[in-house]
């Protein structure tokens, strides 16, 4: 049950923050979040998601866990087809390149550690729901 209820929470405040473009939204539930549009790798239609993110310098971090499902979430496969980007955080929107960071990268554990520890160790709770290795996407503003 608490899981619904989370989801649908986090389904209004996606489409709070579509709706007002930004104006509300970006702190909504207490830690950042921006909204990332990819291109369907079928439909060729703009599919827009709303997520936590952290910073890594000028780059976005944003984290592949859908909830901690065994299946990753449909916009990783999305931006893998097509790395480019829009990614809106409040009203500014910013065209991006996206890449998939997982377990074997070195770099892996640095970036883990950084949208773990801002997003107050939800992450390592979904990884543990799943033996999918979760991915951390780095998104860079062109």
């Amino acid at each position: 049950m608490a899981v619904n209820i989370t989801s649908q929470v986090l389904r209004l405040h996606e489409r709070i923050y579509k709706r007002t473009d930004g104006r509300v939204g970006h702190r909504m539930i207490g830690v950042p979040t921006l909204l990332l549009r990819t291109t369907g790798r079928r439909s060729g239609a703009t599919r827009t998601n709303g997520l936590v993110y952290a910073r890594d310098g000028d780059d976005y971090l944003v984290v592949a866990s859908n909830g901690g499902a065994d299946r990753p979430p449909a916009w990783l496969h999305n931006l893998r087809a097509n790395p480019e980007v829009e990614i809106q955080i409040a009203r500014e929107r910013r065209k991006a390149t996206a890449r998939a960071v997982e377990p074997p990268d070195t770099d892996y554990a640095r970036l883990w550690k950084i949208v773990n520890d801002h997003n107050r160790d939800r992450y390592i709770a979904y990884q543990q729901q799943t033996t999918r290795p979760i991915p951390v996407i780095v998104i860079r503003p062109t």
